[in-house]
């Protein structure tokens, strides 16, 4: 059809033009916000707590005519008697007289008498803290009339707080998240000890300052690592974002708070060289280590697969084919976990997963919905990294090892809004480090906090954190 020649047309066809591409324009933004709306922590790393008005909890579970309780013919946890080297006391309870022919019975056991019957009750005696005071002296000389003096010795006077009290204290915030006005309030009411704020903060950076050595340590340890987690979260200095970096194995955490997000908060944790397999999500920093050295996670893969079908457009199949395909990969994951399947047959059951999600992500990225195409060309380039876990020793099919241990991180995050200075910095990373390195290792924490100060204190050094 020939171009028109009239004015009047002409303008006509550029304002329908210009209409037409302005209504594709709010079409693309209308189905990004409806996409958004759709957004819950079942298809998102939304917290459910963050969960929009009306969405659907992320674990629907069909409600159970069972009671509440134990089950009948379920196996009894009954509580573990305490050995015998913990026990403070023991009271005899010995019967005086037969119950059949009320004869008296002797005081000592026999050699046809069973083994007596065994219980305990614990209890916390009044809890006092030991407070040892020093006092210099003076004396005056018979002779002359000088007097003189005794000092009291500057690593005495250095702490006004023993290495246990200050341990504790830290083990209770950084371990159990109480604020230092709950500890003020902890040291008060039950040690009996009166204690400032500026105290419990001058605390924290001492025990900070014990630890760097053990930190130090841990994140050597997971540096060389060859299989290890990694993740990250955000926290706060004084209002400004940052982030909390963390790395981990079946050993060792590392914790470590950075400016940004970028590739030099993942160098400052892992290293510029970054060895070993790596576990993570499917965030842009992690592009830097090659893909044969990556584990993604399919738990984030899972929600992004929920929220292709939740959010519709043209091309929901990809997500109700993911989803088909990650369950049915759990299930072979669970009973090669369970041993009842060797790594060669979990490998044959992966193959034709392994297909089928090649062909529905090439289906995905040909389609007309341009969100799952991309998302779906991006999944493609980092295929191999999926399957990682089907081929070596120690790689899991998700991340979930290491989002457990950032649990303790979050909650921290969310009671106390980050810290307020870079000290703080110090002591959350350092002793998020030990508590849950001592945890993996079941290693009591307080133990170790202790042992970690006395050795800084002395000038000592500082005990192995892996040992």
């Amino acid at each position: 059809m020939d171009r028109p020649e009239c004015p009047g047309c002409i303008e006509r066809d550029a304002r329908i033009a210009e209409l037409e591409r302005l209504v594709s324009e709010l079409q693309r933004r209308l189905r990004e916000l409806e996409a958004r709306l759709k957004t819950n922590a079942a298809n998102s790393s939304t917290p459910p707590s963050a969960n929009p008005l009306g969405a659907k909890p992320p674990v629907v579970k069909k409600k159970s005519k069972r009671k509440r309780g134990g089950q009948p013919g379920h196996p009894p946890h009954l509580r573990q008697l305490l050995p015998g080297e913990r026990v403070t006391r023991t009271e005899h309870l010995v019967p005086k007289t037969c119950d059949a022919c009320q004869a008296p019975l002797p005081q000592q056991a026999g050699p046809n008498d069973p083994a007596p019957r065994r219980f305990q009750t614990v209890e916390v005696p009044p809890i006092v803290a030991e407070v040892v005071e020093y006092q210099a002296h003076a004396r005056t000389c018979r002779c002359c009339g000088a007097v003189t003096e005794a000092t009291i010795p500057a690593e005495v006077r250095a702490h006004s707080v023993g290495p246990r009290m200050a341990a504790t204290l830290s083990y209770l915030s950084g371990c159990h998240g109480i604020s230092k006005r709950g500890i003020e309030e902890i040291t008060e009411t039950i040690f009996g000890v009166p204690i400032s704020l500026g105290t419990v903060a001058n605390l924290e950076q001492e025990v900070a300052a014990a630890l760097e050595p053990a930190h130090r340590e841990a994140v050597d340890a997971v540096r060389r690592a060859g299989v290890k987690f990694a993740d990250e979260t955000s926290w706060k200095v004084w209002g400004k974002l940052r982030w909390l970096w963390a790395a981990a194995t079946t050993r060792v955490a590392a914790f470590l708070i950075y400016a940004g997000r970028g590739a030099k908060g993942l160098a400052a944790l892992l290293g510029e060289e970054i060895e070993g397999i790596v576990h993570s999500d499917r965030w842009h920093v992690y592009l830097q280590v090659p893909e044969e050295r990556r584990q993604l996670c399919w738990a984030h893969l899972k929600r992004d697969f929920q929220k292709i079908v939740d959010c519709g457009g043209p091309s929901p199949f990809v997500g109700r084919r993911g989803l088909r395909i990650a369950r049915e990969m759990f299930a072979i994951w669970h009973q090669f976990q369970a041993g009842a399947i060797s790594r060669k047959r979990l490998q044959k059951a992966l193959a034709p997963l392994q297909r089928r999600l090649g062909k529905t992500l090439v289906q995905g990225a040909l389609g007309d919905d341009p969100r799952v195409a991309k998302f779906c060309l991006n999944l493609a380039e980092l295929e191999f990294a999926l399957w990682t876990f089907a081929t070596v020793e120690g790689v899991e099919p998700t991340n979930n090892f290491m989002e457990r241990l950032m649990r303790l991180a979050v909650l921290w995050r969310r009671r106390s809004f980050g810290c307020n200075s870079e000290a703080g910095c110090r002591f959350v990373e350092r002793i998020l480090t030990i508590v849950q390195t001592c945890c993996l290792n079941g290693r009591s924490p307080l133990s170790y906090l202790t042992l970690a100060l006395h050795a800084h204190r002395n000038r000592l050094p500082a005990p192995s954190l892996l040992a």
